[in-house]
This record gives C-alpha cells, sequence and structure tokens, in this order.
C-alpha cells in the first residue's frame, strides 16, 4: 500500500526575490523535514534551514512540528535590529525634534 501524502509550500522571501514552492510529502514529515525536502535552499544563498525559525501561517512553529494538508512552512530571517530598539529610537527622535522646536 502507498504512503499517503499531503500537499504542502514552502516559503522564503527576500526584499528583491521571493519564492513559494509546492510539493506533496509522506504524511507525518515535519516542518523542517519539508523545507529540506523543497530544495529552495538552492535557490537562495546562506539560508541556513537546520538553524532558521520556521512558521506555517505567520504563527512561529518548532522546527518538528508535523504538517497539515495545505500548510505553508514560511521560513524566518534573522531581524537585523530589535524592532523594540528601532520604536525607542524613533520615539527619541521625534521627542528631540518636538524639544528643538519649542526651543526656537
Amino acid at each position: 500500500m502507498d504512503k499517503q501524502t499531503i500537499a504542502v509550500e514552502v516559503a522564503y522571501a527576500l526584499p528583491e526575490k521571493q519564492a513559494i514552492l509546492s510539493l506533496q510529502v509522506p504524511a507525518g514529515t515535519s516542518a523542517l523535514e519539508a523545507a529540506r525536502q523543497s530544495g529552495i535552499s538552492a535557490q537562495f544563498d546562506g539560508i541556513d534551514l537546520e538553524n532558521a525559525k520556521l512558521g506555517i501561517f505567520g504563527k512561529v512553529i518548532a522546527p518538528t512540528q508535523v504538517l497539515q494538508d495545505g500548510d505553508r512552512v514560511e521560513i524566518y530571517r534573522p531581524l537585523i535590529a530589535d524592532p523594540k530598539e528601532v520604536r525607542k529610537a524613533r520615539a527619541a527622535r521625534v521627542k528631540e525634534r518636538k524639544a528643538s522646536r519649542q526651543a526656537d
């Protein structure tokens, strides 16, 4: 008897290039296994699948998460800057501008 397969997608994006690959995997395949099987790392230099954060439709998951039919595995890039720190710096700049306008 043939092993049951499910349809999944693997997605990765850079600012200048994106890919969503469709593939059939055996039922019981993990997110990391599907990412490996997709061959997406051959299309993008620098993807570290072993250490990348993975998600399904915007929700971070464990690499061992077993996929369901129709899931889209997303490979997330590491953050360059902490979003909280970026917001704090932006708020400080706005506060400085307001203070300098009031001083004029």
